[in-house]
């Protein structure tokens, strides 16, 4: 009677039965086949999605694999159009422009449109007749190179020698007056050139036809060639108190 093989184990020479063999671990194989069974049921899984789902179902799945492998959630890359980020950057810059004209608008608004001719200096002269003549404009007295400004906005029409001035300088406003400088000893603008009310123009001096120190200050009414008027009236009706 021949023996049967038996999936246990085999029969030794002396009639015993040997212990059935135990196949060898292969941890590489094992790994392999669970990463293969891992891949075969994502695919199942994309195949079993409906149609309508799209490449967001793709990325989820691949997200889910890979959090699965590292144990860290994925999540996809947020991100705008170049068309949306340049839309954006359009909003920002008209919102700054908006901003910088409001500031402008109140800069504008609150400094003078009038203001004195000089600072720290006297009344040594008035609009009145003297000395056998008429005295067409008031007189400041100060020290040497003290700041003359710009009375109120306007464009430089003259600026230069003077007969009498030595040194002048005649600004047309707005409204059609002209102001006149008078003496200086150094003059910082140009003909052409805008100021504006406060603006430096000249530094004082006694040039020309003076006894001493101070600005001569003139008003033109309507034009360089109009009448001449009390400066103090013209610069206390524009908010000027002297």
């Amino acid at each position: 009677m021949e023996l049967s093989e038996v999936p246990s184990g085999r029969r030794s020479r002396s009639g015993r039965r040997s212990a059935p063999r135990r196949l060898a671990r292969r941890p590489g194989l094992l790994l392999g086949a669970l990463l293969a069974g891992g891949v075969a049921a994502a695919a199942m899984s994309l195949q079993s999605a409906p149609a309508s789902a799209g490449p967001t179902s793709v990325l989820d799945a691949q997200h889910a694999l890979l959090a699965g492998e590292q144990g860290t959630e994925v999540l996809p890359m947020a991100s705008i159009t170049v068309a949306e980020a340049q839309a954006r950057l359009h909003q920002v810059a008209a919102s700054r422009a908006v901003r910088a004209e409001k500031v402008a608008a109140a800069r504008e608004a609150a400094r003078p449109k009038t203001v004195l001719p000089i600072h720290g200096a006297r009344i040594s002269s008035c609009f009145c007749a003297r000395w056998g003549t008429f005295h067409y404009g008031i007189d400041f007295a100060a020290p040497m190179e003290t700041p003359e400004y710009a009375a109120a906005d306007g464009v430089v029409l003259r600026a230069g020698a003077a007969s009498g001035f030595g040194l002048a300088v005649y600004i047309l406003h707005e409204n059609g007056d002209v102001t006149v400088y008078g003496h200086m000893d150094k003059i910082l603008v140009s003909p052409g050139e805008y100021v504006q009310a406060g603006e430096t123009i000249a530094l004082l001096g006694m040039r020309g036809q003076s006894t001493g120190p101070h600005l001569h200050f003139e008003v033109h009414q309507d034009g360089i060639e109009g009448k001449r008027i009390d400066p103090l009236p013209w610069l206390r009706a524009r908010g000027v108190n002297i």
